[in-house]
């Protein structure tokens, strides 16, 4: 049989079947030389109790070409390794391959022999990046080691720089609806610089309201299968790392032409959502429209605003502050019936680094979850579910954005959990609401972050398809992606198939599906892709940043438990360590894992998932990523 290989942190990795399955076991030493990611041909050996053990026989295709890694040079020659991604190899470079790499510099290296008949992979520097100690060039290291490119063609950067100077046409506003004179605002971080949403609503007689989504017309000038299309299907997505954007498209476009900045006319497709005075959806209708905003606030404006402060945008415009409670009124009566369906609501910690001019980290501090964000975030969703619906109403092939039901045996790990914090949690087929439910058992108590990190791991991971299959995290019979089409290909596909059904509803039909399903996992990968990256990006300034803080003492809270040890999450930053087995003194202490905690043999003093705990940072290994803490 045949699957790709996921390795885990022992060595060891898993076969995911093509065809569906089972995983199967690979112990480190019968995985040949199959690196993580790779599609292999897996021979099973035995069906144990936990499930079947296989070798790998084959390399069937090959994940990574490129590796980025520390070169170490040695009389000559040297050895690379391999960090982005983290692959557990070291690559031989031979000296005429070793290009101008030295020492402790960060190198980019193609693969020219895996090793299968030699005592292990060997390969070319193709670039050097910099001095590994460089804040800058370990990003960039990052970046290039997950394939992700960011200049574009000078053709495509051309292109896109004819349509920015064209600008808007009157032809271009042929059949489009006019909302130029409403009052449409974007919200977005202050540090955004494209904005490719916009929100309004007007009054309607009775106590109703009809909201407006405007979303970049996108489709209007990325025209498929020419080469901007080319290079933005090749991306897939905008890629957000610590200290930059790499957007799916050139900046004419994402922010220029594309961007619904104040005070200028740009082309979007509409989503209109008409609400009755309860805040209940009750039509829906999309269409072109040409808009000019109004406002462009921040998250921090808007709330300001919401909280009934004075604030430059509200001063100029006193109906502002009206439309935005009417929106916030409308966002939450659509939560509250999603939260009824038993949709999930994660309140999970986020970080935002903070740099200095260097790209060096000064601070790590926790993203406030605003009820401007709130408000944006809802109207997004239910414009999202809304275009869903229209497609199946019109039997119209888009890419939908699924999610399936949990995986059972990580279901087992969230029973057990569960069970030690005297929760409860079904025994058969969980629904959404059941997760939501143990969610808000734990709001606001000490394991509530451990809890909601395993949730979260115990959910598949959602992807782009062309059958919809629902989205189990929402409670959704039906969601897809249609509200960013300036940074993801999927909501770029959707546009254009409404833009054919508005002007010609059979000619949306007639697509070429084998491309479309094609296009759904190429978009997965790529998201899946940059999702890595930005994770592995935002980890590095973590590290980076407990560096300067060896010594210091903090609160944590017990997040995970081994036999080699127990992480500890702190309570001052969204930032993990590892307190080893070994720095525990005075005992022996075993891994009880059904109770998720470290045991002393003889005092029986244990170490629980959940306990709150002070911790002193003993070391920290930029190269590893990784934080040892001592117990004070």
């Amino acid at each position: 049989m045949s699957g790709r290989l996921q390795r885990i942190e022992s060595g060891a990795g898993f076969v995911i079947p093509d065809e569906g399955g089972e995983d199967v076991f690979v112990r480190a030493r019968d995985l040949g030389t199959a690196v993580d990611g790779d599609l292999v041909a897996v021979r099973i050996e035995d069906r144990g109790r936990r499930g079947p053990r296989g070798t790998i026989v084959e390399v069937l295709d090959r994940a990574h070409r490129r590796v980025v890694g520390v070169f170490r040079g040695e009389r000559g020659h040297g050895w690379l390794a391999a960090t982005r991604p983290k692959l557990g190899i070291d690559v031989f470079i031979p000296a005429r391959d070793r290009g101008e790499a030295e020492s402790g510099d960060l190198a980019l290296v193609e693969v020219t022999d895996w090793g299968e008949e030699g005592p292990g992979p060997a390969g070319r520097v193709e670039r050097v990046l910099g001095p590994s100690e460089d804040p800058g060039v370990e990003v960039l290291a990052i970046q290039v080691g997950y394939g992700i490119r960011d200049a574009f063609p000078e053709a495509v950067e051309a292109a896109a720089a004819a349509l920015a100077a064209r600008g808007i046409r009157p032809a271009d506003l042929k059949g489009r609806e006019d909302c130029r004179s409403d009052r449409v605002l974007t919200i977005d971080p202050v540090d955004a610089r494209d904005h490719d949403d916009a929100i309004s609503i007007a009054r309607l007689a009775g106590g109703g309201a009809r909201i407006g989504i405007h979303i970049a017309d996108v489709s209007h000038y990325v025209r498929e299968g020419d080469r901007l299309d080319a290079e933005a299907r090749e991306r897939g997505t905008s890629v957000y790392l610590v200290d930059r954007v790499l957007p799916m498209l050139p900046h004419a476009l994402s922010s220029d032409v594309c961007s619904l900045v104040p005070g200028e006319d740009r082309l979007t497709l509409a989503a209109f959502l008409t609400v009755d005075r309860g805040g209940t959806l009750c039509g829906t209708r999309f269409a072109r429209a040409v808009i000019r905003s109004a406002h462009r606030l921040s998250y921090e404006e808007a709330q300001e605003a919401l909280d009934g402060e004075r604030t430059p945008a509200t001063e100029r415009d006193p109906g502002l502050r009206g439309d935005l409670r009417a929106l916030l009124e409308a966002s939450r009566s659509f939560r509250q019936r999603r939260r009824a369906r038993g949709s999930l609501d994660f309140d999970l910690p986020e970080s935002r680094i903070v740099l200095d001019e260097e790209g060096a980290p000064v601070d790590v501090r926790r993203r406030e979850r605003l009820d401007s964000h709130r408000l944006i975030e809802d109207l997004m969703i239910a414009a999202n579910e809304a275009a869903a619906n229209w497609a199946i109403e019109k039997g119209v092939p888009v890419l939908y954005r699924i999610h399936e039901e949990p995986n059972p045996e990580k279901l087992d790990a969230l029973r057990l959990l569960a069970v030690e914090f005297g929760l409860s949690f079904p025994q058969r087929k969980p629904r959404p609401r059941d997760f939501q439910r143990l969610l808000d058992a734990v709001k606001g108590r000490v394991e509530e972050p451990v809890i909601s990190v395993q949730v979260l791991r115990s959910l598949a991971k959602a992807r782009y398809e062309t059958d919809n299959e629902g989205h189990f995290g929402l409670a959704s019979p039906a969601y897809l992606h249609f509200t960013s089409p300036i940074r993801r290909y999927p909501d770029l596909v959707v546009h254009r198939q409404m833009a054919r059904w508005l002007a010609e509803p059979r000619s949306a039909r007639d697509i070429d599906r084998e491309w479309l399903s094609a296009t759904a996992r190429h978009a997965s990968a790529r998201e899946e892709n940059a999702a890595r990256a930005e994770r592995d990006s935002v980890e590095l300034k973590k590290v980076e940043f407990m560096g300067r803080r060896v010594g210091d003492h903090f609160e944590g809270t017990i997040s995970a438990t081994a036999r080699f040890g127990f992480f500890v999450r702190l309570d001052a930053y969204d930032i993990e360590g590892l307190v080893h087995v070994s720095r525990l003194a005075g005992d022996r202490y075993v891994h009880d894992r059904a109770k998720h905690a470290l045991r002393g043999r003889r005092t029986r003093k244990s170490y629980r998932l959940g306990d709150p705990v002070e911790v002193q940072v003993a070391r920290v290994d930029r190269g590893a990523r990784r934080i040892d803490f001592d117990l004070v």
